[in-house]
Order: C-alpha cells, then structure tokens, then sequence
C-alpha cells in the first residue's frame, strides 16, 4: 500500500529529493543480467522495501520514501526488468501518473498491472475495507465497461510500450457464486472479448476447481492468457501450465507464497526481506523451465516474485536467473 504515495510529486523532483541510488552488484550478478535473455523479463510484486539495503538500495530508507524514490534504482539492477504495479488493484489512476512512473525506468521496462480489483470478486467480502457494500454483490463483476474507462485507457495512453501483461486477479470466491467452470469461462470470455485492442490479458484465478479446460478454451478463444500463480491454494505452477496452456502470447508467472504458507504469517517470519528463509528449489526448477519452454517457442516470459516465496525476492530473482542461464 506504500505505492500510495508514489504519485504525489513528479518524478524527476521526487528522484531529486529522495537520493535513493542503485546499491552496487557483485560482478556475478552484473554477468548475470548481460547474459539473461532480452525476452526474460524478471521482476518484483513492489519496490518499496527498507530490507533491500544492498540488495537494490543504496542506503536505508522508509517504504514511503522507497515508493516515492526508489523505483529508478530498482529499475538499475542488472536483473530487474519488470515490476508488479499493485495499487491499480485497489483504485484507479490516471494517465498522467502513469506517465510519470514510465518516466523513472529505461524504455526497456516493463510493467506488470494488476487490474482493479471491483471488476474481479462476485461478492463484496465482509471486511470494514468494503464499507457498506460488504457482502453485496458487485455489478462490476467482469463488466467490462467501468474498468475500461478507469483503469485501462488510461494506462494504455500513460505507459505506452512500456505496459506488460495486465492481470486480472480472482481471488478466492465461493464457487457458486463463480457459476461454476463452464458457466464462469463463459462469462469471462465475453468480458475479454470486450476490453480494449492492444494489451496482453492475463487472467490469474485462485480457485483450484477453475483450473481446466473451460478456462483454457475460454483464454485461447480470446488471446488472453493464464497468470500462473505460485500459492498453496493452487495447483503446482507446472501443472496449471499443462492445464491453461494456450498456443499465444507471453508466459506470465507470479510466485506469491511457499507451500504451506500463510500470507500474514510468512510476512512476519521473513522481514525484512534481505535473505532466503524457507529454499524452494522444486518451485524455481519448475519457474525455470517454463521459462525455457517459453523462450523455446518464441514467446517472451514475466516472473513476479514476492518476498513470501521464500523470504526475499530480490534473491529468489538472482537464483532464477543463476539457474537460467546456467551459472
């Protein structure tokens, strides 16, 4: 939630006033990012973390001023090349503030975009984030209309050729209110039908009974593709690859959470962030040779890591790449 504050300020008089630089990498890791491949694009779930100090800052800073500052540094590190953007998940942003955060990052840059959430949950969940509208249902539920006009023209006309994937995250809904597989593909597929021309649209479910032929089918159908997703409450990332397969577009990855993890709970075992905890060399073994097949079939590949993989991303990420490129 710190990339709240992100916009206030423009981005050259932000950078300016928070000196928040690059934190000098190791000739291994600089090799690392001259060898990884162009259509390798690495990255982060955010950016604002104090425990990076001399992982990918300089210096120690707050997450706030880290949200503010701290993006043309991450973007710096050898192997970074793409970030998630999360706080479009919560509300929407104009084209003026998405410009602005293109402007911190080289044209190489990419980013990741969560879609809005109030276009993604059927039912409002009973939570005080939701206000009155706790436990009704959403009349956004996959309309494509609202999130059109408040989240997607405007990011298309602010980043430009910097946009990567745009990820419509599901979270995890009671199945009947979803319809069910087939029911749910079929709605969904006349939602991405009706989005806008241009982007990649990748749709990550966390409902493990949607995981099938339904939702390939309706993702092959439309040009979309699946976000795979790395959390104990899905099937193994591999195996959702073998199910929602289809013959387009980019892999698209985000590893979330270790198996047998809880959000909450990982978040205070593993701050603040600056080393492996919990090794998951099965889950990187499979992230990388999804990658390789990718490469293989011509199609570039996104992988988002969280801190609550394994315990920090940053280093989860180096790993990947070690493992990639074979060294």
């Amino acid at each position: 939630m710190a990339q709240l504050d992100l916009f206030a300020t423009p981005a050259p008089a932000v950078a300016a006033r928070g000196r928040v630089g690059p934190a000098p990498q190791p000739d291994d890791v600089i090799a690392l990012g001259r060898r990884l491949p162009a259509d390798v694009r690495l990255g982060t779930s955010s950016w604002s973390f104090p425990g990076w100090r001399g992982l990918v800052y300089d210096r120690e800073a707050t997450p706030a001023t880290l949200a503010r500052a701290g993006l043309p540094a991450y973007a710096a590190h050898p192997l970074l090349r793409t970030v998630g953007l999360d706080r479009t998940y919560y509300g929407p942003m104009s084209a003026e503030a998405f410009a602005e955060l293109g402007a911190q990052v080289p044209a190489t840059f990419r980013f990741l975009v969560k879609a809005l959430e109030s276009s993604t949950i059927a039912v409002f969940p009973r939570h005080e984030r939701y206000g009155a509208h706790a436990g009704q249902t959403n009349p956004r539920f996959l309309d494509p209309r609202p999130v059109t006009v408040d989240l997607l023209r405007p990011m298309i006309d602010g980043l430009g050729p910097m946009l990567g994937p745009v990820v419509f995250q599901l979270p995890p809904q009671p199945p009947e209110r979803l319809g069910g597989p087939a029911r749910f593909a079929m709605r969904l597929r006349a939602f991405l039908r009706n989005l806008p021309e241009g982007p990649t649209y990748a749709v990550e479910v966390r409902n493990r009974e949607l995981v099938g032929p339904d939702l390939a089918r309706a993702l092959a159908d439309t040009g979309a593709v699946a976000c795979l997703t790395g959390h104990p409450a899905m099937p193994p990332i591999a195996a959702q690859a073998n199910d929602l397969a289809t013959p387009h577009g980019p892999l698209v990855v985000r590893w979330m959470l270790g198996a047998g993890q809880e959000y909450e709970a990982a978040r205070t075992r593993y701050a603040p962030f600056d080393h492996i905890v919990d090794p998951d060399p099965s889950s990187r073994t499979a992230i990388v040779g999804l990658v390789r097949r990718s490469l293989d079939a011509g199609r570039p590949a996104f992988v988002v890591v969280n801190n609550k993989a394994e315990g920090s991303a940053p280093a989860s990420i180096t790993l990947l790449a070690r493992e990639l490129v074979g060294g």
